[in-house]
């Protein structure tokens, strides 16, 4: 399959950029590139993983403040018989330090979701492509100034959000596309998933086994635990957004107007403590952020999208996916799918398995082989490869800047919705008028981005 052709643009001086180009941004292609690391934790040593596996990267230097993530870090290093990378360290600004090195054509962002922001900025005010896990801000403010940024130096910014390139996502996708459920009117997802032994630990294993967070706890237990605690809202909504970004057609063509949260009470990260050790202070906590909370959205074109948010009680993993036309649904629950007309009996759910089998992705079924092992069932290694490829041939990311901020807006936007007893809020147009003419370029092929 051939790559859409666009115009090429004309020449755009950085200070009168207003929309981040698509096509080309320099003139010269690059057969390998050299990426910097700021946060290898476990998440950042997943990205060092598909690194080391490529020969087209060279990653030369890593930056993390403890000691013992550094540590884990050359073992991979070592293991795949790679040069080790410099490292920087001793302070959370060690990173500035890390931007300095001129070589570098790419950041993978992988610290707390705190420091994202500041991290990003810096790294597109140094000259480089920035390849940020989520959360891209904390305020509407930051996602702004993410916007801003971007657009005054003209360096990409790309929320890796993995979840867009899940297998069974790009195959419905692909049918969205070639009209299989018919107009698409509504969309549902989220982070449904007991993080309970991700927010709690022991301080000597990386999940569970214990109650603490903080200081003295391990990994994402340091950090993450506390946005629980001193916040109301969808903390972590870009698992479910990022693929409706794509289905829906946001800042391409579509954009969502105005959205509306609602949070129930809080009780399962005390219950879940209160059982596991019985009087200990961390049951005794206020956690903030509702057990569930639930987002809507409305879209520019009519449609609905509903998003949740359920980390804190006990369930199995789902995202909870729904999408749903004037000729039928996915759902990703149940695993089916009815095409009206189409499916075996009248109302009745198909399985997934024969739909997906005939439209999987081409991305899919070109990549299956390099991707088998790489982390959350391949979509790891897709993902990273979409954000090396744009580098190497120097193109604008297939999830922008704008893609990245409406993402993420979400949580401060659901904050302010809850806090003011249900209010809607006013979605803010990262792209100023430009969605209406700017066109779908996520995944239109098998050519990697």
């Amino acid at each position: 399959m051939h790559r859409r052709e666009f115009i090429k643009q004309g020449t755009i001086t950085a200070a009168s950029l207003t929309v981040i180009p698509t096509a080309s941004l320099f003139a010269i292609k690059k057969e390998k590139i050299k990426l910097g690391y700021i946060g290898v934790g476990l998440r950042g040593r997943s990205h060092i993983s598909e690194g080391l596996m490529r020969d087209d990267i060279e990653i030369v230097a890593v930056c993390d403040p403890q000691e013992s993530s550094l540590k884990y870090c050359r073992e991979q290093f070592v293991k795949a018989g790679k040069p080790l990378p410099k490292e920087f360290t001793g302070s959370l600004d060690a990173y500035k330090k890390l931007l300095d090195i001129k070589e570098i054509d790419a950041i993978i962002i992988a610290s707390p979701w705190q420091f994202h922001y500041q991290q990003a900025i810096d790294a597109m005010h140094a000259g480089k492509y920035v390849g940020c896990e989520v959360i891209a801000g904390i305020t509407l403010e930051e996602h702004w100034d993410l916007v801003k940024t971007s657009e005054l130096t003209g360096m990409p910014y790309m929320t890796l959000e993995n979840v867009c390139y899940r297998r069974d996502v790009m195959a419905v996708l692909n049918m969205s596309r070639q009209g299989l459920f018919g107009e698409l009117i509504h969309f549902e997802g989220g982070y449904q998933h007991n993080l309970r032994g991700v927010l709690f630990n022991d301080g000597q294993h990386f999940y569970g086994h214990g109650v603490e967070f903080g200081a003295g706890a391990l990994s994402e237990a340091q950090w993450r635990t506390q946005f629980n605690i001193d916040r109301d809202g969808d903390i972590y909504p870009t698992h479910g957004a990022g693929p409706v970004l794509q289905y829906a057609n946001i800042n391409r063509g579509n954009r969502f107007t105005n959205l509306v949260s609602f949070s129930s009470k809080a009780r399962g990260l005390a219950a879940y403590v209160e059982e596991l050790a019985p009087g200990n202070k961390n049951a005794k906590l206020n956690y903030k952020n509702g057990d569930v909370v639930t987002t809507m959205i409305n879209c520019a074109n009519g449609e609905t999208v509903m998003l949740s948010h359920d980390t804190h009680l006990p369930r199995p993993y789902s995202l909870g996916f729904r999408v749903q036309g004037t000729k039928g649904l996915w759902m990703d629950v149940n695993k089916s799918v009815y095409i009206d007309h189409q499916s075996k009996n009248e109302d009745e759910w198909d399985g997934v398995d024969d739909w997906f089998k005939k439209y999987d992705h081409p991305l899919w079924k070109k990549y299956e082989n390099k991707a088998e092992g790489a982390g959350h069932g391949g979509m790891d290694w897709f993902v990273f490869n979409a954000f090396v490829e744009a580098v190497k041939q120097q193109k604008q990311t297939p999830i922008d800047v704008y893609d990245s901020v409406t993402m993420s807006v979400i949580t401060p936007l659901s904050e302010k919705s809850i806090a003011e007893g249900n209010m809607p809020q006013q979605f803010p147009d990262f792209t100023k008028g430009k969605w209406n003419s700017r066109k779908n370029v996520f995944a239109l092929d098998d050519s990697g981005l």
